[in-house]
């Protein structure tokens, strides 16, 4: 690509940019909450960006459908990151989960052993997206490599931390059943 292609390109997405922008953070403020509504407006303009070529003449439905989409992924991430955090606080999570520093003191048993069982990869994005409330491109980020890694990683994670509280969740029925009851009349 030549100078003279790039700038028409920077001018074409300009052009682009200043024509459309308001509508299509309005049409996403409509559908999510303002913050949201922002950083779907930028990823669909960083998608009109990297597919410059293929926006068509007519640009604002093909933005509005990129807008749909990129909000789209954005509810379903939050699902599981909300599915994740129900997930964690059934078992006695620390008070901050939602943010903030994790004080290990307030970890239950069961997590603590449960999250020593993770590899460490896994262990980081999980973290960095149940605690520190990143979003999986933020992690990914933080971590140094792609998104689709990421997702892998917390894939697993997620997994092997569900069978992890399984086995703690049964191991703690199976010795509250298995420990001898006390009975009146016995002294202390």
């Amino acid at each position: 690509m030549t100078i003279k292609d790039a700038t028409q390109r920077q001018a074409d997405f300009a052009a682009l940019y200043e024509a459309h922008y308001a509508a299509v953070v309005a049409y996403c403020r409509r559908r999510s909450d303002e913050s949201t509504a922002e950083d779907v407006a930028h990823e669909t303009f960083l998608v009109a960006w990297r597919r410059l070529e293929q926006v068509p003449a007519d640009p604002l439905p093909w933005l509005l459908g990129v807008a749909r989409r990129v909000l789209a992924n954005a509810r379903r991430g939050q699902e599981r990151r909300q599915a994740l955090l129900d997930r964690l606080a059934q078992v006695d999570p620390p008070a901050s989960l939602a943010g903030g520093e994790a004080d290990p003191a307030q970890i239950s048993p069961a997590l603590r052993t449960a999250l020593e069982k993770l590899p460490p990869a896994g262990l980081e994005a999980l973290l960095l997206i149940a605690w520190e409330g990143l979003t999986p491109a933020g992690a990914a980020k933080a971590l140094g490599c792609s998104q689709t890694t990421l997702r892998a990683r917390l894939h697993r994670a997620r997994r092997a931390l569900a069978r992890a509280l399984d086995t703690a969740e049964r191991d703690a029925k199976d010795h509250r059943a298995s420990a001898p009851k006390a009975t009146l009349g016995q002294g202390c």
